[in-house]
């Protein structure tokens, strides 16, 4: 049975929306065809079909859930803001929602030249997004500076999640938090 145009764009979004935050999650090594398939109710054919293969789905729900990612953000109008956001609780608890940075980062050198051109690609669009958090009027901070404060962030995100003890991991957030607002 042929599937319309429309279908077939509304099964996709399910995949790379599914996809994206099950990567989030589980890590690109925990997750299967079978449970992105699952996700978005779809046959293993479906997604071959519309991807070509799972690393090509990694690359493509990188993309797609960053640009999610960054639609929800787009009320965050200050640095602070984004800082407090970023090193939160909420933020820590919820890595299927989260930032791919914390959440992948450590599983990418081990990934193709696509997946790790598609992630590279958030970093940098990251780096823009927080350029653009600055006020007016303000000298730009200079891009090694920005690299840094994203660095102390998804640093202290993947600490804070790595731990078992909740009380520590709220204190490497709230350190990480209190030192990048002091300094900006």
């Amino acid at each position: 049975m042929k599937v319309s145009k429309e279908k077939a764009a509304e099964n996709r979004e399910l995949i790379l929306t599914g996809a994206a935050r099950l990567f989030r999650e589980k890590g690109v090594h925990g997750v299967g065809v079978d449970a992105l398939t699952e996700a978005a109710g779809l046959t293993h054919g479906s997604l071959y079909s519309r991807f070509g293969s799972k690393d090509n789905l990694l690359a493509e729900s990188l993309r797609h859930g960053h640009a999610l990612s960054q639609s929800r953000a787009s009320g965050v109008k200050s640095l602070g803001d984004a800082i407090s956001a970023y090193l939160s609780p909420v933020h820590r608890d919820n890595p299927g929602s989260g930032c791919f940075m914390a959440a992948l980062g450590c599983d990418m050198p081990r990934q193709s030249k696509e997946v790790r051109a598609s992630f590279t690609q958030i970093v940098r669009n990251n780096i823009t997004r927080l350029a653009g958090l600055l006020p007016i009027g303000r000298k730009r901070k200079n891009e090694d500076e920005l690299l840094s404060t994203m660095a102390t962030m998804v640093g202290a995100m993947i600490l804070a999640r790595a731990v078992d003890d909740a009380a520590f991991s709220d204190r490497i957030l709230s350190a990480a938090k209190t030192q990048l607002i002091e300094r900006k």
